[in-house]
C-alpha cells in the first residue's frame, strides 16, 4: 500500500469514529433532554395533584434515559419520603450521592435528605454520619449543623438508655441468681431436717421403750415387800399415817411470840384464887374476935 491510500484509509476510520461520537453525544443529548421532561412531569403530578405512582414512574423513565444525573434519584427519594417510605427512600438518596458527576450542592442535599430519613427510624447513629457527609460538601449549612446537634443529642441518650436497660438486666440476672442459690440452700436445710427428724424418732422410739420398760418395773415392785419383810401395802399405810399426824400437827394453833399459854393463864388463874381466899381466912378470923366492922350510914 502506497502512502496515498493509506493517508485515504486513515482519514476514513477519522471520519467514521468522529461520526459515531457525534451521534452518541447526540444521542446522550437527547436522553438528557427526555429525561428532564419526565422529571419536570414527575414533580407536576405529584404537586398538583399527588399522585405519587404517576410521578414515581415518571421518575424511574428519567432514570433509566439519563443514569448518570442524580436529579431524578434525588427526587424520586423526596417523593419516598413524603410517602414515609424510609427504605425506600434511603436507597435512591444513597445512589444520588454515588453519582460522579453530581456537584457538591447535590450530594449535599442527598446526604441532608438521608440523615432526616434516618432520624425518622431512629437510627441516630446513621443520621449523625448522614449529617457529617452532608456538612463536607456545604459546611455553611446551619439547617444540617443542627440536626447534627439533635441526631447526636438523641444518640448519647439513646447509649445511656440502653446503658441503663443493661444495669437493670444485669442486676435482674444477679438476683435471680441469687433467688437460685437461696432456694437450693433452703431446700439442702429442708432435706437436713428431714434427715434429724428421722434420727429424732428413733430416739423417741428408743425413749419410749425405756419408759415402758420403767414402768414395767414399777408395776412389778408394787407386788414386792419392803425390806423389813412387810408387805409393801402396810409401808404405805404407815406412811399415810405419818402424813396425816404432821398434818394434825400443822392446823394446831402456833403460840404467838409475846402471849400466854393455856397452861400460863390456869396457873395464874389458881394463884389468883389462892391469894384471894387467903384475904378472905383473915377476914374471918378477925370477925371471930368481935371486931366490929363499919357500915354505911343511912339518911
Amino acid at each position: 500500500m502506497n502512502s496515498k491510500m493509506k493517508s485515504y484509509y486513515l482519514l476514513s476510520i477519522a471520519c467514521f469514529l468522529w461520526g459515531f461520537t457525534f451521534a452518541q453525544e447526540e444521542d446522550l443529548v437527547e436522553a438528557a433532554k427526555e429525561a428532564k421532561q419526565f422529571v419536570a412531569t414527575g414533580n407536576q403530578v405529584l404537586t398538583e395533584e399527588g399522585n405519587f405512582p404517576l410521578a414515581e414512574g415518571e421518575y424511574r423513565k428519567a432514570i433509566f434515559k439519563n443514569p448518570v444525573d442524580a436529579t431524578p434519584k434525588y427526587n424520586l427519594g423526596n417523593a419516598y419520603y413524603n410517602s414515609e417510605k424510609y427504605d425506600e427512600a434511603h436507597l435512591r438518596y444513597n445512589e444520588a450521592t454515588k453519582v460522579t458527576t453530581a456537584s457538591k450542592s447535590e450530594k449535599h442535599k442527598a446526604f441532608h435528605n438521608q440523615g432526616n430519613t434516618y432520624m425518622e427510624q431512629k437510627k441516630y447513629k446513621e443520621a449523625v454520619e448522614a449529617y457529617k457527609n452532608a456538612l463536607r460538601n456545604n459546611p455553611k449549612d446551619d439547617e444540617t449543623r443542627y440536626n447534627l446537634a439533635l441526631a447526636k443529642k438523641m444518640l448519647e441518650e439513646e447509649q445511656q438508655k440502653n446503658d441503663q436497660n443493661q444495669d437493670n438486666q444485669d442486676q435482674n440476672q444477679d438476683q435471680n441468681q441469687d433467688q437460685q442459690n437461696q432456694d437450693k440452700q433452703d431446700q439442702k436445710e429442708g432435706e437436713d431436717k428431714e434427715d434429724k427428724k428421722g434420727d429424732g424418732g428413733d430416739q423417741d422410739q428408743d425413749q419410749k421403750e425405756k419408759q415402758d420398760e420403767n414402768e414395767d418395773q414399777k408395776d412389778k415392785g408394787k407386788d414386792q415387800k419392803d425390806e423389813e419383810g412387810k408387805p409393801k401395802d402396810d409401808q404405805q399405810q404407815q406412811g399415810k399415817d405419818q402424813q396425816d399426824q404432821q398434818e394434825q400437827q400443822q392446823q394446831k394453833p402456833q403460840q404467838v411470840q409475846g402471849q400466854l399459854s393455856p397452861q400460863q393463864v390456869k396457873s395464874l388463874l389458881e394463884a389468883m384464887n389462892n391469894e384471894e381466899k387467903k384475904v378472905q381466912d383473915k377476914i374471918n378470923a378477925k370477925k371471930a374476935q368481935g371486931q366490929k366492922v363499919r357500915t354505911d350510914k343511912d339518911w
